[in-house]
């Protein structure tokens, strides 16, 4: 065993290499708990997800590093992220226990998973490994598939039960029945027309705002913000930001330029004028 283990010695490039992308993995796992808004927990999460790949990839598993690139952290994430982006998830939200007494369940789930670790940890510590050269010497893919159709080909088919039952209670649990018929487009501007609200279409968001952002009010011809221009879900959670004293402001300062200018140019054509006749 000590031959075998001094045979599989670490170099110092793997060291550096190890130390390094570990203490960055750490930190972002640490950030994706710890961070307040879900926007910047998802980043960390997947910056976690990207050294995992740079890890399998350095002990020749490049399927699975490649995997965890395109799949997890490329395809999940990002769509966790333009999710959570697009729908928007406020600090409060998350103070709120939507399943109760989930803290302790997840508390009781991470002490399994570290006792599993660890378990893992000792075992391969323990036991005899052939390395990488045997379990490549087929490739690594053909190694993989090998292992997953016969050897923990239960556990694979569990785990794909386990994920289509998420998916499908994912999509129960969102699905909202209609109770009464969807309106047509007539039948809402009808009611627009009795209830004598604004009649034609709502002019976009950051018209005259000098910005298109979704959550920018347009400004009107006065110079004051329109909130018919943002969004009713941003108005009430107060996401919208105010650009119309900055753009008063700037307003102001080119019109004041532009009295300087007037002015420059009317002391020049009087000097002007003066000088022609002075030479007559």
């Amino acid at each position: 065993m000590t031959a075998q283990l001094a045979a599989y010695s670490t170099s110092t490039g793997e060291a550096v290499q190890f130390w390094t992308l570990g203490t960055i993995a750490v930190i972002g796992a640490l950030c994706t708990v710890f961070m307040k808004k879900a926007v910047h927990s998802a980043l960390c999460l997947a910056g976690t997800m990207i050294v995992l790949a740079v890890f399998y990839l350095a002990n020749g598993a490049y399927f699975l590093g490649i995997v965890q690139i395109v799949v997890y952290t490329g395809a999940i994430m990002m769509l966790f992220l333009f999710v959570v982006m697009l729908v928007g998830v406020t600090a409060a939200d998350s103070l709120k226990e939507t399943i109760k007494g989930q803290r302790w369940l997840a508390l009781l789930c991470g002490l399994g998973f570290g006792i599993l670790l660890i378990g893992g940890i000792g075992n391969a510590s323990l036991e005899e490994f052939s390395g990488l050269g045997q379990a490549n010497a087929g490739g690594n893919v053909e190694g993989i598939a090998s292992l997953i159709f016969t050897k923990y080909v239960f556990a694979f088919e569990i785990t794909g039960a386990l994920l289509i039952t998420a998916a499908v209670g994912a999509m129960v649990l969102t699905h909202r029945e209609r109770t009464e018929r969807a309106r047509t487009q007539r039948e809402m501007a009808e009611q627009r027309v009795r209830e004598g609200k604004y009649l034609p279409p709502l002019p976009a968001p950051g018209v005259y705002a000098r910005h298109n952002a979704v959550d920018i009010a347009g400004l009107l011809p006065d110079g004051t913000p329109s909130e018919l221009t943002v969004n009713k879900t941003l108005r009430q959670r107060g996401q919208i930001r105010d650009v119309s004293a900055e753009a008063l402001n700037d307003l102001k300062a080119l019109e004041q330029r532009a009295e300087e200018r007037l002015e420059r140019d009317a002391i020049q054509r009087a000097k002007f004028k003066r000088a022609e006749e002075a030479s007559k």
